[in-house]
């Protein structure tokens, strides 16, 4: 049932007169490293943090390990290549209903990329706040979203406000890099509910459908070296230019074989390939000057909901193997093909499912027009909710900035704007009980 105007106001105004508390959560968040470096991660000092403030808001809190979870390594997505769980766990925690309602998961995924190397100029876990932004490694994907989903648990004990079905509020290690076995873990722990909202930052976009990803790691190799006889040599350098030109022709056969998916029709690419990483060695007067002999390339190319695996590793292969045929001498050397990452499918939900257009009514009335419903740009793991476990989910997060980049950054107003919705959402979904 919709909410009445005078609570759909009360709720916008708590949160309002909050923001600072709001803010506050997120930079606590930021502040304590999380980074994902497979197969190794640093997530369980955040994760504890996460726990003991569940716990403090009243909520039945659990932080579980990866091993304690029956039927995980056996269940068909789970994907382990050599990462290790030790100390990684999960947070799952739940507000009990009265009853008469239906239940809401709020998920998130701990862990961030690595700070990296390129040179940032605030603290990557400084949490610092500069007019409307808030910088720091994963301030933006996603504990920016994180932070509100800990935030509706604190809301609804100030305001008083029983529900009428459950809450679940969860938080996740090891989503990045394709290692979805935590979001898997808590689908087995008995996280479940009725929906589930996934807080990316979807930039105040509702998001039914994700992307699929998939990566791949290309080795070229040849002769090198800088004092030959005869012919000065080239090499790699013109695979490497060949590879460039050709892999052009593999993405206008994606985008002509891809069947474009509804949620995605406006997107001007919907199925991008690109190059994410390129690189022929060291950097520095330490290392001689000399024509590289090895190049190692890492390729991207993103899927819609529907593609199937198999078909497009079909094109792929056959596509590069036809490269090689037609330019034999620019590949002496067969290249070394590896895919590092799991394959991450596109998956969407129909427009017609209740938890798109309740959420919808209620961001309408907390940004004061439509929201937009699109697909999201980029693989996650909302397709383990939609297609493991029959649960309808979403995304529905703030906007920010230099995400997996320097500077990383998330808008406080967009993530007020968020909480604000969400806030109104968990009420509507849940009920409440009067």
């Amino acid at each position: 049932m919709p909410l009445d105007a005078a609570l759909r106001s009360r709720l916008s105004s708590f949160v309002e007169s909050r923001r600072d508390r709001l803010v506050e959560i997120i930079r606590d968040l930021v502040r304590i490293p999380s980074e994902n470096t497979p197969p190794v991660g640093n997530e369980e000092a955040c994760q504890r943090y996460v726990a003991e403030y569940l716990k403090g808001q009243g909520l039945e809190t659990e932080l579980y390990y990866f091993r304690d979870v029956k039927g995980l390594k056996e269940h068909p997505l789970f994907y382990y290549k050599e990462r290790q769980y030790s100390n990684r766990p999960n947070v799952g925690a739940r507000r009990k209903g009265q009853g008469g309602g239906r239940s809401l998961v709020l998920s998130g995924h701990i862990d961030t990329v690595p700070k990296g190397t390129q040179p940032w100029t605030r603290d990557p876990f400084g949490g610092q706040v500069e007019g409307n932004l808030l910088y720091g490694r994963g301030s933006n994907d996603m504990k920016g979203g994180v932070g509100t989903n800990l935030f509706m648990a604190e809301a609804l004990r100030g305001l008083g406000i029983e529900l009428k079905g459950d809450l679940i509020i969860e938080t996740v290690s090891d989503e990045e890099f394709g290692g979805v076995n935590g979001t898997i873990a808590g689908r087995l722990k008995g996280y479940n509910g009725d929906a589930a909202i996934i807080t990316e930052p979807s930039f105040l976009r509702i998001c039914p459908a994700q992307r699929g990803g998939r990566t791949v790691h290309l080795t070229l190799s040849s002769t090198g070296g800088v004092l030959p006889e005869g012919k000065f040599p080239t090499g790699v350098i013109d695979p490497i230019r060949y590879f460039l030109l050709k892999m052009q022709e593999f993405a206008e056969q994606r985008k002509k074989k891809a069947a474009v998916h509804e949620f995605y029709a406006d997107s001007p690419d919907p199925v991008p390939v690109s190059i994410t990483k390129l690189t022929t060695g060291p950097w520095g007067t330490k290392e001689p000057i000399t024509i590289p002999e090895i190049c190692q390339i890492e390729m991207y190319w993103q899927m819609m909901p529907g593609e199937k695996q198999q078909d497009i590793e079909k094109d792929f292969h056959d596509w590069f193997e036809g490269i090689m045929r037609a330019a034999p001498e620019f590949f002496p050397v067969k290249p070394k093909i590896e895919f590092p990452v799991r394959w991450l499918p596109g998956s969407a939900i129909a427009r017609s499912e209740p938890l798109i257009s309740e959420l919808a009514e209620c961001a309408k009335s907390a940004l004061g027009k439509e929201p937009l419903i699109q697909g999201i740009e980029a693989p996650c793991d909302m397709y383990v909710f939609h297609q493991a476990f029959n649960t309808p989910a979403v995304l529905w997060g703030p906007r920010g900035g230099n995400t997996h980049a320097a500077d990383e950054y998330v808008e406080i107003d967009s993530v007020v704007a968020a909480a604000k919705a969400q806030l109104q959402f968990v009420c509507q979904w849940c009920g409440v009980a009067l």
